[in-house]
């Protein structure tokens, strides 16, 4: 698993909701990255700082009327093409 920071863990989870907003099949993708427990923690806190909302039980979309998606950075650009 890779080292990220805080930040970097909150940029990847928002840009793997654009790819795959079903929270199931989000998490099943992440657990090659980060622990399940910190891949739901970081939804957790992306839904409650509102740049991620949930659209019914199980898909999640960012919140781009409230927040803009925040720009990629290039050492995690691999890390998202492989999800």
């Amino acid at each position: 698993m890779t080292d990220l920071t805080f930040n970097d863990k909150m940029v990847l989870v928002q840009f793997a909701i654009q790819k795959y907003e079903n929270e199931a099949i989000l998490i099943e993708k992440l657990k090659t990255i980060l622990p399940e427990k910190d891949a739901q923690r970081s939804i957790d806190t992306l839904i409650g700082t509102q740049r991620v909302r949930r659209i019914g039980p199980e898909i999640l979309e960012n919140n781009i009327s409230h927040t803009e998606l925040p720009d990629l950075p290039d050492h995690l650009k691999p890390i998202i093409d492989n999800l």
